[in-house]
């Protein structure tokens, strides 16, 4: 009887190996490390489709691809002619595909949430519902920008899609803040009123957004030359949105002497001065693209501006409060008795 030489089983190579390695890291068993970086992509890539989807409306591209879920009727693709400049239909189709991009990291960031374990050996419910919400949220975008694109851009639609845009960066950036903390009761760093104040800011710049959506699809920037605008007078809904502004501004001068008198944590100082900078150069920004009659670009780099300010609002609340280690089940942190409030 003639044996048969056993087959010699293949290696995986080296490069195999490190791409197995980094799956199995990053996103089958993800360190608390790993989890934090796929949240800070969420934050990232939600960010980025608030940018393109304004590249789109202020560019006169919001028509240029006419259907949905197609961009034609006869293709998938930017191609064919459909009236508009091509221009248009590669601007238009191109946030589609990073609208795609975005729904990948998404559920990247579910998986990564999903698989997660705390120090207990146990699924953090917290962030795993936190992660579900990123492609849900964007799957809603998706149906609501088709329904934009049907109905030739009704204002109010577009300016629920965009509404829906800076829920969907709240949700990514909750996630961000919760993948590092642990599943401990909160220990507040500030009294009750300055931590209702830094919410009073975060509801303001939610209402500044909103407003400045009516302020752009009333003007000549509504996203194609021929479709319905709001009927409400530009001066009187910029002079709003101007005005919600101001009292932006008011309001965090009134936080940031709160977090003084109350010596609150470093990092959240640093993130209520960053934030009030931020707000004066967008009110820079504002004046400027109006007496400058609306040019797309500087307005774009405004839409840029609320973006960071948004994100930067939303951080604050959570710069005041601590619930120890993402590693910890309690909250350990020894503080100083006169920087700690129940609450």
């Amino acid at each position: 009887m003639v044996s048969v030489p056993a087959q010699p089983t293949a290696t995986p190579k080296p490069a195999a190996k490190l791409w197995q390695r980094v799956i199995a890291t990053a996103l089958l068993a993800p360190t608390p490390v790993a989890v934090r970086r796929w949240a800070l992509g969420g934050v990232i890539s939600s960010a980025v489709i608030i940018l393109t989807g304004a590249a789109v409306r202020l560019s006169q591209s919001g028509l240029g691809c006419p259907d949905w879920p197609k961009c034609t009727a006869s293709s998938v693709a930017a191609s064919g002619a459909t009236g508009d400049p091509l221009i248009h239909r590669w601007i238009e189709f191109g946030n589609r595909l990073v609208t795609v991009s975005v729904f990948v990291v998404a559920i990247g960031v579910f998986v990564a949430a999903w698989q997660f374990r705390g120090a207990d050996g146990r699924r953090r419910r917290d962030l795993v519902w936190l992660a579900a919400a990123q492609p849900g949220a964007i799957v809603a975008q998706a149906v609501i920008g088709g329904v934009v694109v049907i109905t030739k851009l009704n204002p109010a639609l577009v300016s629920l899609h965009f509404v829906a845009s800076i829920a969907l960066v709240a949700a990514t950036v909750a996630l961000y803040v919760r993948c590092q903390e642990g599943t401990g009761p909160a220990r507040m760093f500030a009294p009750q009123p300055v931590r209702f104040v830094a919410l009073g800011v975060v509801g303001t710049v939610a209402l500044m957004m909103t407003v400045g959506t009516v302020v752009t699809g009333t003007g000549p920037l509504a996203g194609a030359h021929d479709v319905a605008r709001y009927h409400v007078p530009l001066e009187g809904i910029t002079q709003l949105h101007a005005d919600i502004g101001w009292l932006l501004a008011g309001q965090m001068v009134a936080l940031l002497l709160g977090l003084h008198i109350t010596d609150a944590p470093r990092k959240a100082v640093r993130l209520g001065w960053l934030l009030l900078a931020l707000i004066g150069f967008q009110g820079v920004v504002g004046y400027a693209q109006y007496f400058s009659g609306l040019p797309a670009g500087l307005v774009w780099v405004h839409v840029t501006g609320s973006t960071a300010i948004w994100i930067t609002a939303l951080l604050l609340p959570y710069s005041l409060r601590d619930r120890g280690a993402i590693g910890q089940r309690h909250a350990h942190t020894e503080l100083p008795a006169d920087r700690v409030t129940s609450g």
